[in-house]
């Protein structure tokens, strides 16, 4: 399932930066980018046979309509706004949460790129050592986890290339540069 969530990813990710070249460059913020890239990779969830998801940017409740809340390394409670996520909106428990995507700019801060890669570690991760999540299938989890695939999109301007780091089960998978 990951390696086809990520075909999903990287054919959206290929229109996004094909199509929408002229916006990346002219600064706008990431905000507005992730809408873009939302609407693309909304075009490509039925090709992949995801027809009951969607792609949201900035959604930030849970099923209970509770704000969306991470356990990070250190047991602490943290409320989350990912920049752009693939869910059901908690329609389907057994597979509710997909990609989570964090998206930044080069010159961003270093502190700011690692809180979302600490984020996109806790996203992936299937259960913790504390045992508060729960991925059984039958209930959506009190506090988010799960997502199949993490993606940490790193924009530069100067070089003309995205930076594509991939998490899963709590972990980096495998990043890549790609030119545009």
């Amino acid at each position: 399932m990951t390696d086809l969530l990520m075909k999903l990813f990287i054919k959206s990710s290929k229109q996004f930066l094909k199509s929408e070249t002229d916006l990346i460059m002219s600064g706008v913020s990431e905000r507005c980018l992730c809408g873009a890239f939302m609407l693309i990779i909304r075009k490509y969830l039925d090709e992949f046979n995801f027809k009951n998801y969607y792609s949201d940017i900035e959604y930030n409740r849970n099923f209970d309509r509770q704000i969306k809340t991470i356990i990070d390394d250190n047991s602490q409670i943290i409320n989350i706004t990912c920049d752009l996520i693939i869910h059901s909106r908690g329609q389907i428990p057994k597979l509710d949460n997909l990609i989570a995507i964090e998206m930044k700019r080069d010159n961003s801060p270093e502190t700011e790129k690692n809180r979302d890669r600490v984020r996109l570690k806790a996203l992936t991760k299937l259960t913790n050592y504390t045992n508060t999540y729960s991925v059984d299938g039958r209930e959506l989890p009190k506090h988010v986890c799960g997502y199949l695939l993490g993606v940490f999109y790193e924009i530069s301007l100067n070089n003309r290339n995205i930076k594509i780091e991939y998490y899963s089960e709590g972990k980096l998978y495998k990043e890549y540069l790609r030119k545009f």
